[in-house]
């Protein structure tokens, strides 16, 4: 039965196919072969070896040439991948030209192969994150507009506060994914870079010609030649699985708000739905936010990952017991993670199912007393702060006690009618009228997205 690599029961729910091809044994191999291939094309383009060698190289650096299960237990005994891939690349080169084979690897460490092909997976994986949170902006931006006066209860500490609109909240979602981008365009010059070092990172088995082949091998990679190898120097790759953190994080505020709106109480916004989604075994009526679980999961589960390249950080001196070794698995794991909850933030934000009517019924469920703040400042203008708070806190504990509508309580207070008519106060506990500047953070959540795509 024939499976594609990296298979897992969850991947198709947590992880983005394309990311997961990635990160797979295929993709990691291929990856340093591309480096070992490009490592060729760079010496002799020096002239450190024959042009003649270059071919026999390039023709045994692909990945399906090479037994992924034999490699994975020769790694449990050199300790990294790149030493049992280095010798079996050799084996595939001297058995077409022993000649050749003289040339594979000449002057790098094994980390340089593994860290420089990480790279380049790292590069596809910014390619596509990049992608995903473009795509979700102008979908949140598209949503943010439709819903930008829309109104529904604010929640604060979980309890009913002041009106919002959905265009609001969206826009909040919206602000953080546009950060997001702004991150990963900031770092991609400092991750995106060659690393080549050799034995202790000085180069010195290529001699004079070490500059001018690391220099060759940035080009040949289109990866940056940085100031010096790093290879206990883990900033780079920490400060890129911190960025993701940031988006895995933002996308679980998603998650949250989304799945709280969904709860039967609510009702307000829903998921998308589709055949045999969010079901339960048993209960029949259920719908549950299953794209939001995977938001929230991944922003539960990233921030552990995230904590092990922090934890790597100090190694020591100029290569690293351990320290390096636990990066391995992690960092792939923490874009595996993300690229799943933006598949899922997509697919959410796409088909985004409202309410307007039960947000409107919502708003009402405390018959006016949301709007009590309205109503407080208004009058505060005319019988001073202290006076009016007082007054509307002693009409709110009247409309709860009687079970009235605020509207009527105050409709019924000498002290109200005094200072405000019939029509204001019909006014000031509208949803509508109260909304402040909503409308302006959706414009300039808006803006900034569409300047940064632009």
């Amino acid at each position: 039965m024939n499976q594609r690599p990296g298979n897992q029961l969850f991947d198709a729910y947590f992880t983005a196919r394309d990311m997961r091809d990635v990160f797979c044994d295929q993709g990691r191999v291929q990856a340093m072969l591309d480096f070992e291939a490009a490592l060729a094309r760079a010496e002799a383009r020096v002239g450190l070896i024959p042009a003649s060698a270059v071919a026999p190289i390039q023709a045994a650096c692909r990945a399906g040439l090479y037994d992924f299960a034999a490699l994975g237990e020769a790694i449990a005994t050199a300790g990294n991948s790149a030493i049992p891939l280095v010798k079996a690349l050799g084996k595939q080169i001297a058995a077409q030209n022993a000649e050749a084979e003289r040339y594979v690897h000449l002057g790098a460490t094994s980390q340089d192969v593994m860290d420089s092909g990480l790279v380049l997976q790292l590069r596809r994986a910014l390619e596509l994150i990049e992608s995903d949170l473009a795509q979700l902006g102008q979908t949140l931006a598209t949503q943010a507009e439709r819903y930008v006066a829309t109104p529904l209860a604010g929640r604060t500490w979980l309890q009913h506060a002041t009106p919002v609109t959905l265009g609001m909240k969206v826009a909040g979602w919206l602000g953080a994914v546009t950060r997001s981008r702004q991150r990963l365009a900031e770092l991609k010059p400092r991750l995106l870079v060659l690393q080549f070092g050799g034995a202790s990172g000085t180069l010195a088995a290529l001699g004079e010609q070490a500059m001018p082949i690391a220099q060759a091998l940035a080009e040949e990679l289109q990866l940056t030649l940085p100031e010096q190898p790093w290879h206990t120097q883990r900033d780079r790759v920490v400060e890129f699985g911190a960025v993701l953190g940031l988006i895995a994080g933002s996308l679980g505020k998603l998650g949250r708000d989304v799945s709280l709106l969904m709860q039967t109480e609510a009702a307000e916004v829903f998921e998308p739905s589709a055949p045999g989604k969010g079901g339960s075994s048993t209960m029949p009526h259920k719908r549950n936010p299953v794209g939001a679980a995977v938001l929230i999961g991944a922003a539960t589960r990233v921030p552990g990952l995230l904590s092990t390249l922090f934890s790597a950080m100090p190694q020591e001196h100029e290569r690293s017991l351990g320290l390096w070794h636990a990066e391995w698995e992690t960092l792939p794991e923490i874009c595996c993670l993300v690229s799943g909850s933006l598949q899922q933030a997509l697919l959410i934000a796409q088909g985004l199912e409202v309410d307007a009517g039960r947000m409107a019924h919502n708003l009402d469920l405390t018959q006016g007393l949301v709007l009590a703040e309205a109503v407080s400042i208004v009058l505060a203008q005319r019988v001073g702060r202290d006076t009016a708070h007082h007054l509307l806190e002693r009409c709110c504990k009247r409309a709860v006690a009687e079970q009235r509508h605020l509207r009527a309580v105050l409709g019924d207070e000498p002290q109200v009618t005094a200072e405000l008519s019939a029509a204001e106060l019909d006014h000031l506990l509208d949803p509508a009228h109260y909304l402040g500047q909503a409308q302006t953070w959706v414009e300039r959540a808006v803006a900034e997205h569409s300047a940064l795509t632009a």
